[in-house]
């Protein structure tokens, strides 16, 4: 019997099949990564010294909305209570929620009557109490940021007040003059 001499041959690796495959995954892989993206939103957190220090400038006085369980309160200046903004009944569930269409509305006339003293303002301060929901905050931070206008046919988000803090509602308030809804 005779024995064939084996050549060492070099296999050729096939990746056909792994290429077709890399062809499709990575779209489909790149196109989910745009559903991936989180919003950031920006916060500030109060100075300590910044309270004790009395300001003359009225570009740095403070424009608060105090959060309680059946009531939001709008101070502007500091410790001057402008409006009394209460709950209202959800037209589609039926439960007490609070009135955010006329909270726009107010800032956007507290905003227009800013500007009218030569300042822009842009800063706000929210301060709620501890047991307030985290859904509460959050429509109450979009509802201070920016309000939808109607500019050359087409619906904007204009800007009220962008630069939000946020804070500890204190426990005993002197009630607002401008009436509750």
């Amino acid at each position: 019997m005779r024995r064939k001499k084996s050549r060492n041959k070099e296999a050729d690796l096939d990746i056909t099949s792994f290429m077709n495959l890399m062809i499709i995954l990575v779209p489909v892989l790149l196109l989910n990564m745009v559903f991936a993206t989180t919003a950031v939103l920006e916060l500030k957190l109060p100075d300590l010294a910044s309270e004790s220090v009395p300001n003359p400038n009225p570009e740095n006085d403070m424009l608060e909305l105090l959060i309680f369980d059946n009531e939001m309160l709008v101070y502007y200046p500091s410790g001057n209570p402008m409006k009394r903004i209460g709950k209202i009944a959800d037209p589609k569930t039926g439960e007490q929620v609070y009135d955010y269409a006329l909270l726009s509305e107010f800032l956007q006339q507290l905003k227009l009557s800013i500007k009218e003293t030569g300042v822009d303002k842009k800063d706000i301060f929210i301060l709620s109490q501890q047991n307030t929901e985290y859904k509460t905050i959050v429509k109450t931070m979009d509802t201070v940021r920016s309000y939808k206008a109607v500019i050359v046919a087409s619906v904007v988000d204009a800007v009220l007040f962008p630069e939000i803090s946020l804070g500890d509602a204190p426990i005993n308030v002197p009630p607002a003059t401008g009436g509750t809804k």
